[in-house]
C-alpha cells in the first residue's frame, strides 16, 4: 500500500501518525522548512509549490491510495490543475480516493439538522469552490470506477488548536448569538475515518463532524473551568470585532448529523467537545501544534 497525501497540513499529519505499520505514507508542503515536520509524522515529504515535478508524478503514479486536502481555487482543484491526465488514467493501482471538504457548502440551514441529503446551497467563494472540487473528484472516480469517498468537514481542533490554547493566549472570546450552534471534529477523528473509509474501499458523501453541535460560547466556558479560571466576559455578537472571515461563520447555522459514517462502523474518539477538551488537558496534549486563523476556524 503507498498513500499519497496532497496537501498534507494539519489533518494530513494527523492522518500520517495513524497510518499502520509498514503502510508508506508520501504527503506534498509547499516548503522544505515544513519537510521535517512531515517526516516526524511518519510521512515522506515531496516539496510541491505551483507544478508537480517528475519525483512526485512518479510517487503519484504508483500510489494505491489517494487522500486529496488541498483548497480549491479559481482554477477548481489544484491537483486536478496540476495533474491533469494523470489522475487517474496513469496510475494503474490506484483502488480509492479521499477528499476533504467542508460542511460549509450546506449554507444556512437555521439551526436545523442536516445529514448529506441535504440540499447545498453555500453562502461563500471558498464553499462554492468546495461543491465544485468535490464534483470533479466524484466524476473523475465515477468515470474511473474508482471508490471515491468525500468527508465533509466541521470545525477543526486538537493540538496547538482548541479554546484551551485560546485561553491562555488571551483570544479567547465567549461571543453569544442566540440559537447559534457550532458543528466541530478533532483531528484524531478526521484521520480515523478517513482510514476506516480506506480500509473498506468505500465511496460516496460522508459528514465528519462529532455528536454534540453547541454554542461556541459554550466550549470557551468549559475550557476555562478545565483550567481553573473564570471565563472572559460575554460579547453580544452585534458588538463583536471579528475579521470578515469570523464574521461570515456566524451566517450559517446548523446542526450537522454524524449519522451515515457511523452506519458504516466508525466510532468516534472524541464523540464531543467535552470528552476530548478533558483528554486533551489531562494528558498535556492541548499545546501541541498551532495554526492561523484562516485553517482553525473552517466553517461549521
Amino acid at each position: 500500500m503507498s498513500v499519497f497525501v496532497f496537501g498534507a497540513g494539519y489533518s494530513g499529519k494527523a492522518f500520517g501518525r495513524q497510518a499502520p505499520e509498514g503502510v508508506v505514507v508520501h504527503g506534498t508542503t509547499r516548503s522544505a522548512e515544513k519537510a521535517e515536520a512531515l517526516r516526524q509524522a511518519g510521512i515522506a515529504p515531496l516539496i510541491v509549490d505551483g507544478a508537480l515535478d517528475a519525483a512526485a508524478i512518479e510517487v503519484l503514479k504508483d500510489a494505491t491510495h489517494l487522500l486529496v486536502s488541498a483548497a480549491p481555487g479559481d482554477e477548481g482543484d489544484p491537483l486536478l490543475a496540476m495533474a491533469g491526465a494523470i489522475v487517474p488514467s496513469s496510475i494503474p493501482r490506484l483502488e480509492w480516493i479521499g477528499y476533504l471538504s467542508t460542511v460549509g457548502v450546506y449554507g444556512d440551514h437555521a439551526g436545523a439538522w442536516v445529514d448529506e441529503t441535504a440540499e447545498c446551497r453555500p453562502t461563500s467563494r471558498r464553499s462554492t469552490l468546495r461543491v465544485a472540487a468535490e464534483r470533479q473528484w466524484l466524476d473523475l472516480g465515477d468515470k474511473a470506477g474508482i471508490p471515491t469517498a468525500i468527508l465533509r468537514l466541521s470545525g477543526i481542533y486538537g493540538p496547538g488548536r482548541n479554546a484551551l490554547v485560546n485561553l491562555q493566549n488571551g483570544t479567547a472570546k465567549r461571543l453569544v448569538k442566540p440559537g447559534q450552534v457550532f458543528n466541530r471534529i478533532h483531528v484524531e477523528d478526521i484521520a480515523g475515518a478517513a482510514w476506516h473509509l480506506l480500509g473498506k474501499r468505500k465511496g460516496g458523501v460522508f459528514n465528519v463532524t462529532d455528536d454534540l453541535p453547541a454554542p461556541p460560547q459554550d466550549v470557551v466556558s468549559y475550557a476555562a473551568e478545565l483550567m481553573g479560571i473564570a471565563p472572559p466576559a460575554e460579547i453580544a455578537f452585534e458588538t463583536a470585532q471579528l475579521s470578515p472571515m469570523a464574521r461570515s461563520f456566524y451566517g450559517e447555522n446548523k446542526r450537522v448529523s454524524n449519522a451515515a459514517i457511523k452506519a458504516e462502523g466508525y466510532a468516534f474518539r472524541f464523540p464531543d467537545y467535552r470528552i476530548a477538551l478533558n483528554a486533551l488537558w489531562r494528558d498535556g496534549t492541548w499545546k501541541g501544534e498551532g495554526g492561523d486563523e484562516r485553517s482553525a476556524m473552517r466553517e461549521g
